[in-house]
């Protein structure tokens, strides 16, 4: 073999061996995460259907809390006198137990919320270092886009993070802007994860993942939307942003005892 043939195969070689474990790992992400992945919503017994999905979230700390963005959660002028507060969970690899859940903290700023769930423990995501992620990693959304057309089985996209910028979350009223929702909106600014992959309506509150670990690198909050809401089915952007996982850390923080969650490397997987 001639030395330049040599040289490039040597070469295809070492560009395949680099890219298998990232490949190789996704699908063994994917069935660690989705059991602690929720669709978030409300019940009614007397409804049909009796779930009425709004979004998506992922259990954390002790497997009996739910992160989603406080934006998914209804109002209190859309909640019927039997309606409550609910998530749906994994049973058998498809969500399909709806369980009560009740909000135990929230950061307006960043539009998180902190829920706690019925029931048996479900297995938690673990969190990312706050400032672990860069421009150009590897990540992927695992929610539920469109859930109430695809159904209540958790779909995975893949994309980059490929820009962290400053924005400020405004308020959707006046009446969310207690005291530490002001503090925050004067602090200024914070930074985002703006992601080049596509999402959809109802994927909001799910997880980002480091797709080659799984820990959790962020929330997605927002797609990218041209014109009306339809168009983010029938044209998406491509466009999505997220909250950087720091936000979310702050909260349990401050609403749980120590120790909040658990650390990536105390997860078996």
């Amino acid at each position: 073999m001639k030395p330049d043939t040599r040289r490039r195969a040597w070469l295809a070689a070492a560009l395949l061996a680099f890219a298998l474990p990232a490949q190789a790992g996704l699908p063994d992400v994917i069935a660690s995460v989705k059991p602690g992945v929720v669709a978030v919503g409300t019940f009614n017994p007397l409804d049909s259907p009796r779930f009425s999905f709004r979004g998506s979230g992922f259990v954390v700390a002790d497997g009996s809390y739910v992160i989603t963005n406080q934006h998914v959660l209804p109002g209190a002028n859309e909640v019927e006198q039997l309606s409550r507060l609910s998530v749906l969970v994994a049973r058998g690899g498809r969500v399909s137990e709806a369980r009560s859940a009740k909000i135990v903290g929230a950061d307006r700023a960043h539009d998180l919320v902190l829920l706690k769930i019925e029931g048996p423990a479900l297995p938690p995501l673990a969190l990312a270092d706050s400032d672990g992620a860069r421009e150009g990693m590897s990540v992927a959304l695992v929610g539920f886009p469109i859930a109430g057309a695809l159904g209540y089985s958790p779909v995975t996209h893949r994309g980059i993070i490929s820009a962290i910028t400053a924005i400020a979350l405004p308020a959707s009223t006046s009446r969310q802007l207690d005291p530490r929702a002001l503090q925050k909106l004067r602090e200024g600014p914070f930074d985002i994860f703006q992601l080049d992959a596509t999402a959809y309506p109802g994927n909001s509150g799910g997880p980002v993942l480091d797709a080659e670990t799984g820990d959790v690198v962020a929330v997605v909050n927002m797609v990218l939307v041209r014109g009306t809401r339809e168009n983010a089915i029938q044209f998406p952007s491509g466009i999505s942003y997220a909250i950087p996982v720091r936000h979310v850390r702050e909260l349990l923080a401050q609403t749980l005892p120590a120790p909040a969650e658990p650390t990536a490397s105390a997860q078996t997987r």
